[in-house]
């Protein structure tokens, strides 16, 4: 079959930033770790204990020039360090009273006016995926360049905002996988359901502005607006970049 993992994400605070990974310990039933670990509350936000849906945080789809923004963590040192086109880099404690009050200082000249601006960062005690449960991200590199060509120039992978990328595979062949389990190093994931897609992926994470209708190109080519699919973690394990990728069930 001759499927491998090309690259490793994570975005430790949602919508703020991603950073890649040589490799990655999984466990059961979780998510990447520290990915989406923290989520950049709204003060229009209505919060309940844990996880909460994306509508109450901050985000590319409504304020595009985030995902111009690139994250770096240092968990021994439990900060963050963000960088973005237009600012002055930051390295700070998110945890920390004086490390939220820095990091919303150098985020908020990026948001819009009109919008619910941000308020504070949050945690769950489990990563703040867009799903409800604790997801992997997989997405396919044929897919990705597919839709480049169609659209006649390079998307890049930054706007997709996923965790796992696999080459060797057909154009959009990940949708075939559902309900299957696939092995990656010494993890199993299982595929469970595909990723309906937003208005932030129209951005160019080079620059933080919108720069093509991806959700349009989308519809019309191929009558969704669906990229990669979402899965679980079934066996924890290591995995890194160069793994080979297979499918065991």
């Amino acid at each position: 079959m001759g499927w491998r993992l090309a690259h490793i994400f994570r975005h430790p605070i949602k919508a703020h930033g991603r950073e890649g990974l040589a490799s990655v310990a999984l466990s059961e039933g979780r998510c990447l770790p520290f990915d989406r670990h923290w989520a950049v509350a709204h003060e229009a936000a209505t919060l309940m204990p844990g996880w909460n849906p994306c509508m109450n945080f901050t985000r590319g789809a409504k304020t595009a020039s985030l995902q111009a923004i690139n994250a770096r963590l240092d968990e021994a040192q439990g900060e963050i360090t963000l960088t973005h086109p237009d600012l002055a880099p930051l390295t700070f404690a998110p945890d920390s009273a004086e490390g939220q009050a820095a990091f919303l200082a150098w985020v908020t000249p990026l948001m819009e006016s009109g919008r619910a601006q941000p308020k504070r960062l949050v945690k769950a005690g489990r990563g703040m995926t867009d799903t409800d449960f604790e997801s992997v991200s997989l997405l396919n590199m044929a897919s990705n360049r597919a839709l480049s060509q169609r659209i006649g120039r390079d998307l890049g992978l930054d706007r997709w905002r996923g965790n796992l990328w696999l080459e060797g595979l057909a154009p959009w062949e990940e949708f075939d996988l559902m309900g299957r389990e696939l092995r990656i190093g010494e993890a199993r994931l299982k595929v469970v359901e595909r990723i309906g897609r937003c208005r932030a992926t129209m951005v160019d994470c080079a620059t933080g502005r919108i720069d093509v209708n991806t959700l349009d190109v989308l519809e019309e080519a191929y009558e969704h607006t669906d990229f990669g699919v979402y899965a679980v973690v079934t066996r924890a394990g290591e995995i890194a970049a160069g793994d080979s990728v297979e499918v065991v069930t």
